[in-house]
C-alpha cells in the first residue's frame, strides 16, 4: 500500500527526467532507454510539428520516480505498425475527431517491451488508470498501448482494455557453434537457398565488416544515413528519423550499437542498423532496424539484414534476433512467427462496442494466419 506521498504528473519531455532513475524502471531493452527516447526529443524526430507530441507520465513516491509510461499524444497514426486508419476514418464519417488520442509506444520502433514502467504491481495498475481516465478528462477519443509485454498487457487487460492480436518474427539461437550449425538445422531446400544467395554476394565481389560501439565513425554514420534515407526515398516516402538522431545514439549508447557495412572496390555501398541489449532476465536480443543500399547487388539485404547479424548473435551468445514487422521471406530463413498484442481504450461506449467485435473477427483470422505460418517452418524435423 501506499500513502498520500505519490505524486502523479503528466511532463513535456522524457529529457527533463533524470537517465538514471528511467533507466531503472525499464526492462533493459535500448529502445526504451532514456538515451534512445530523448535523442528522438533532442533532435525533433518527435515534438512540435511532427503529431508525436511527448507526454510522458509520471509518478513519485517521496520525491523517487517509481513509476512512468512513455506516451505521446498523437494528431495521425504514421509510425506506429498497429495500424487504426479504419477507426479514425469512422470517427470522421459519424462528425467525431479521432485525433489527438493517447499513445503509449516507443516512436517508430514495433518492439515488445514493458509500457508500464515500474517495479510495483499497484504502481502499474494506478499508471493504466490514469492513462484511462485522461481520456475523459482531456476529452480524447482514445487511448492505445502498443507492443506491451505480458507484465503489462495482464495489468491493461485486468484493467479492461481489449486486446488486438498480432504477429511478428524472431529467430533464435539455439546455442549454435555457428553459421554453419545453424544451417545444418535447416530443410535442404533452405540451406541451398542460403548457400546460394551468401555466394552471389562474394562472386559480386561485395564483402561485409561488423561495427559495434565507438568503432562506427561520423563518416560511417553519414554514410548510413544516405542509405537510409533512400530506402525512403524508392518508396517515394519521407524519413522519420534525422541524420542528428543517428549521431545522437552514437555517441550516447555505443555500447547498443551494431552497424553492418557492405563494401566492394573498398567503397562502401550498403548499411544495416541493429540495436543490441540484455533485459533485466540476462537474455540478449538483437532488434534489426534500418537498412539501405547506394548500388543494387542481388542477395545483398538478405545478408546485411539477416545472416549476417544472425552470425554476430552466434558469436557474441545473443539469444533472440527480433526481425520486425512484416516479412513473410523471413522464414525461410531460420525465423519463427510469434505473436504480438497491443491493448485500447475507446472513450465512445458505441464505437468501442464496434471496434472490439472488428478485433475479435480480426483475432480470428491473425489466429488462422499464424498457424499457416507455422505449418511453413523452415526447420528439419528430428
Amino acid at each position: 500500500m501506499h500513502g498520500m506521498a505519490l505524486k502523479i504528473e503528466i511532463i513535456g519531455s522524457i529529457s527533463e527526467l533524470d537517465a538514471s532513475s528511467w533507466n531503472a524502471l525499464t526492462d533493459g531493452s535500448p529502445v526504451l532507454s532514456h538515451a534512445f527516447l530523448s535523442a528522438l526529443e533532442q533532435t525533433g524526430c518527435v515534438g512540435p510539428g511532427t503529431g508525436w507530441q511527448p507526454y510522458p507520465l509520471v509518478v513519485y513516491e517521496d520525491g523517487r520516480l517509481v513509476g512512468t509510461v512513455p506516451q505521446y499524444a498523437k494528431s495521425h497514426s504514421y509510425g506506429e505498425y498497429v495500424f487504426d486508419w479504419a477507426w479514425a476514418d469512422a470517427f470522421e464519417r459519424n462528425g467525431l475527431a479521432y485525433y489527438p488520442k493517447l499513445l503509449s509506444a516507443v516512436p517508430f520502433t514495433p518492439v515488445t517491451g514493458a509500457r508500464l514502467l515500474s517495479r510495483d504491481s499497484g504502481i502499474r495498475q494506478l499508471m493504466a488508470q490514469v492513462i484511462a481516465d485522461q481520456l475523459q478528462r482531456l476529452h480524447l477519443s482514445s487511448a492505445h498501448v502498443l507492443f506491451p509485454d505480458p507484465v503489462s498487457s495482464a495489468v491493461l487487460e485486468q484493467a479492461g482494455w481489449f486486446k488486438r492480436h498480432g504477429v511478428q518474427f524472431r529467430w533464435e539461437n539455439e546455442g549454435f557453434a555457428g553459421f554453419e550449425h545453424f544451417l545444418g538445422r535447416l530443410k535442404h531446400d533452405k540451406r541451398k537457398k542460403i548457400h546460394q544467395e551468401r555466394n552471389r554476394v562474394r562472386l559480386a565481389g561485395v564483402s561485409c565488416k561488423r561495427l559495434t560501439g565507438l568503432e562506427i565513425s561520423a563518416e560511417d554514420w553519414d554514410f548510413f544515413y544516405r542509405c537510409y534515407e533512400n530506402t525512403y526515398l524508392q518508396h517515394r516516402s519521407t524519413p522519420y528519423l534525422t541524420s542528428d538522431f543517428f549521431h545522437g545514439i552514437g555517441r550516447d549508447m555505443p555500447e547498443n550499437i551494431l552497424l553492418i557495412m557492405a563494401e566492394r572496390d573498398n567503397k562502401p555501398i550498403a548499411a544495416a542498423l541493429n540495436l543490441f541489449g540484455t533485459d533485466t532476465e540476462g537474455t540478449g536480443t538483437l532488434y534489426g532496424r534500418y537498412w539501405g543500399a547506394q548500388e543494387y547487388v542481388p542477395g545483398l539485404h538478405f545478408e546485411l539484414c539477416y545472416y549476417q547479424a544472425q552470425e554476430f548473435c552466434i558469436e557474441r551468445g545473443i539469444r533472440y534476433f527480433e526481425g520486425g514487422a512484416q516479412g513473410e521471406h523471413k522464414l525461410a530463413r531460420g525465423f519463427k512467427p510469434r505473436p504480438t498484442c497491443s491493448f485500447h481504450k475507446i472513450a465512445h461506449p458505441d464505437f468501442a462496442e464496434a471496434i472490439e467485435q472488428a478485433v475479435l473477427r480480426e483475432a480470428r483470422e491473425i489466429g488462422i494466419y499464424h498457424d499457416e505460418l507455422e505449418e511453413r517452418e523452415p526447420f528439419r524435423r528430428c
